[in-house]
């Protein structure tokens, strides 16, 4: 029995190499680079279009912070979600385009920054549309998907023709 053991220590060994390994998606890649961000960025604003707020609050963390323009800070995935609502409505869409970043040399954390762009109807049903610019930090979470952990944006003039 004894010499039985060493080919199954061997046999366990050469399986576990051997086995293929599920491979990350996107948001947990092994080498994370500025144009993974910029996947997830692409990946976020998808997620908001087609599901509303559902889709957008999935790219963040339990614990993340929202900054808003002239409000106060708003901590907690769950409290940022309460005000997310108009992206349900299918008149509303946000958009944003992902300017630069850079991912931290540890590779577990990163930041995004671009401008945005919010398409809505006023009061009387005219369309209206607001200017904005964000930056998004990123992190790498236990279960290797990235996440949102701080986001805040503000207001910008028209940009010029």
């Amino acid at each position: 029995m004894k010499s039985f053991l060493p080919i199954v220590v061997g046999t366990l060994l050469v399986a576990s190499i051997a086995i293929p390994v599920s491979h990350r998606s996107v948001s947990g890649s092994s080498k994370p680079t500025l144009e993974t961000l910029k996947q997830l960025e692409a990946e976020f604003m998808k997620a908001a279009a087609e599901k509303g707020s559902e889709g957008y609050m999935s790219y963040y963390a339990e614990d993340s912070v929202e900054i808003p323009n002239g409000a106060l800070l708003i901590p907690g995935r769950a409290e940022i979600a309460k005000g997310m609502g108009f992206l349900d409505d299918k008149n509303n869409r946000l958009t944003w385009n992902p300017v630069g970043g850079d991912i931290s040399s540890s590779g577990d954390l990163g930041y995004t920054y671009g401008t945005y762009e919010f398409r809505s109807n006023d009061k009387q049903g005219k369309p209206h549309v607001e200017y904005g610019k964000y930056t998004s930090i990123w992190k790498l979470q236990s279960n290797g998907r990235w996440k949102v952990v701080l986001d805040m944006g503000n207001a910008s003039p028209s940009p010029k023709s």
